[in-house]
């Protein structure tokens, strides 16, 4: 997918680029498997804001999409690569043998009219999903469940894959994109190829509205609030803090570990990400 330019004839032009979406096959979705969207504007059940800088957006429809790939032995054909307003890949509508739809993400160089195949020992080609331990070493995989039957939990955005490093018993090494290294069972399901649409890292918004648009609200610096609304915040005239830069309830922004001891994970990290 490529990006497209526009000619400066304004500010926010000389900057913005968009995708061209040569690849989109099909503008609307299959109606069976969209589902209403509620918004909760980063409010939590009290309607008080637990995540900041979030509200608005524009209106969307929930696509269901099949992270299980748990339909082994059915064979399916692509029927349309749509666009997805929840997750930056793309999702490919995929009817299968018996006559049953689901989307899949859309893995790079897959087309309409491609088919498709879940099972114990497939073949290595991009769509296709078999268990860790079946699919060859050096095999770039995404969609990567971490818990048997859970269904796909890593490398599932635009552009993403994980490598498959060796084995170790019962475990697969998994070289993650960000560069760690976890055994994950070999009886989880990984899926061949790479997440396509990769472009999407290289698009510039281009101006504030845009970002409304995808939700996202402004950042304010915490040292330009009153002391009311954060730590650092209130003093005579323009300051620096004062204090070590913290969250809005106090938590150290910078080397603080917060991550809560789970032994599970921790026992499968053969070493962290760079």
């Amino acid at each position: 997918m490529a990006l497209k330019k526009f000619r400066p004839v304004t500010p926010t032009l000389r900057y913005k680029t968009v995708l061209v979406f040569d690849e989109i096959t099909e503008e609307k979705p299959h109606k069976a498997l969209t589902s209403g969207y509620v918004q909760k504007a980063g409010r939590g059940a009290k309607g008080q804001i637990s995540v900041r800088r979030k509200g608005g957006g524009h209106k969307k429809k929930y696509r269901v999409i099949d992270f299980k790939r748990d339909k082994f032995d059915i064979p399916g054909v692509v029927e349309s690569i749509q666009y997805d307003p929840n997750r930056t890949a793309n999702i490919a509508l995929v009817c299968y043998k018996d006559g049953e739809r689901r989307y899949i993400i859309a893995p790079k160089s897959v087309k309409v009219g491609d088919s498709i195949l879940s099972g114990n020992s497939v073949e290595v080609k991009p769509g296709n999903t078999m268990p860790l331990k079946n699919i060859p070493v050096g095999t770039n995989i995404y969609n990567i469940e971490l818990h048997v039957g859970k269904g796909g939990q890593i490398a599932r955005s635009a552009g993403s894959f994980a490598q498959i490093s060796g084995l170790e018993g019962d475990y697969c090494l998994v070289k993650l994109p960000s560069g760690e290294l976890r055994k994950i069972h070999g009886d989880c399901l990984g899926t061949i190829g790479e997440v396509g649409n990769a472009d999407h890292m290289n698009v510039t918004v281009g101006k504030a509205g845009r970002s409304r648009w995808l939700g996202k609200r402004p950042k304010v610096r915490g040292v330009v609030m009153n002391p009311v609304d954060h730590p650092l915040g209130g003093g005579e005239g323009r300051t620096s803090g004062g204090r070590h830069p913290v969250s809005p309830t106090g938590v150290p922004a910078k080397g603080y570990k917060t991550r809560k001891k789970k032994k599970y994970s921790n026992n499968m990290i053969i070493s962290r990400r760079k």
